[in-house]
């Protein structure tokens, strides 16, 4: 198992909470965050304004009618801001900015990676999966698959797969289907929670989970290793990309940054406090493999016994 983890903020940690809990203070840091991102975006050549522009300028309700589950109950934890949006991921803004700010916020990974940072970002987490899963899977679902960017991605890596995309956000999916129907990809999409998504029991072989954990509270990252182990089968695959919490990077920022940071990330204490080695085993996964792919994110892969 790993070391104990500590579960206490530091007191950098403690004092952007204390500045974030009053409304004008937090609402302040989520503008300058977004807008440190638009920047960021239109520097490197990510036509951020104009790619939005075009997006809105689409009717999207037969999008949205074709995707969306009318019967879901949202959890609580979902419908709290995220990502400087009051509304979190249940919004069209949301869901039209994620492939801009995506490039945006992983530009600066790796010193002049620029606008080709999201991209290596994924690469090395293929190729950690290529090594770490022999056998190539014939199933795969990409649970908080967002507008289906890491969808995209496994599906080019595994062209034989089927590959089912899973989110919670109907404005997600709605944008995804509509940039698989241009890319000509077939792929499922299901609007579900990822901690009951409806699939049958042992149906996959590998259940990704990129850049999710983060996002959540934890006791939703445990209620979702459990639904992962209940639909892989047996000898199947679990893989999670996301932030180090041992990385230097976060261990070294400064507070500035991090109270920008933590403004547009609710749960990211809990996220780092989480002992995920461990939540994996109490979930039925054998012993993960915990591999850095960045100066800032690890791939965690658990398999199931048999």
């Amino acid at each position: 198992m790993t070391a104990a983890v500590n579960t206490t903020p530091g007191m950098a940690s403690r004092l952007v909470n204390g500045i974030l809990a009053i409304k004008p203070l937090a609402d302040l840091a989520k503008h300058q965050a977004r807008q440190m991102m638009i920047k960021r975006a239109e520097k490197i050549g990510v036509p951020w304004t104009q790619e939005v522009k075009t997006l809105q300028a689409r009717d999207w309700t037969q999008d949205l009618a074709e995707v969306q589950n009318p019967q879901i109950i949202y959890p609580d934890y979902y419908l709290t801001s995220f990502h400087a949006y009051e509304s979190g991921n249940l919004s069209w803004q949301a869901a039209f900015e994620v492939e801009p700010a995506a490039h945006a916020v992983h530009a600066k990974i790796w010193q002049d990676a620029q606008v080709q940072g999201d991209a290596k970002l994924r690469q090395s987490y293929h190729d950690i999966l290529k090594l770490q899963i022999p056998q190539p899977p014939q199933a795969i679902v990409d649970v908080g698959c967002s507008v289906g960017l890491s969808t995209f991605a496994l599906q080019q890596v595994y062209p034989d797969a089927q590959v089912t995309g899973l989110d919670l956000s109907p404005y997600f999916l709605a944008v995804a289907k509509y940039r698989a129907a241009a890319r000509q990809a077939q792929i499922n999409w299901v609007h579900a929670p990822a901690e009951s998504t409806g699939l049958p029991n042992a149906a996959v072989d590998l259940v990704s989970i990129f850049l999710v954990c983060h996002e959540l509270p934890q006791s939703a990252t445990r209620q979702i290793l459990a639904e992962a182990r209940r639909i892989l089968r047996p000898g199947g695959h679990l893989a999670i990309m996301d932030m180090n919490p041992q990385s230097a990077a976060f261990k070294k920022m400064p507070p500035y940054i991090l109270t920008l940071l933590k403004s547009t990330e609710p749960y990211l204490d809990q996220y780092f406090s989480l002992d995920i080695e461990q939540a994996l085993v109490e979930a039925g996964f054998l012993t993960p493999k915990i591999t850095i792919n960045s100066p800032r994110h690890r791939t965690v892969v658990a398999q199931v016994g048999g």
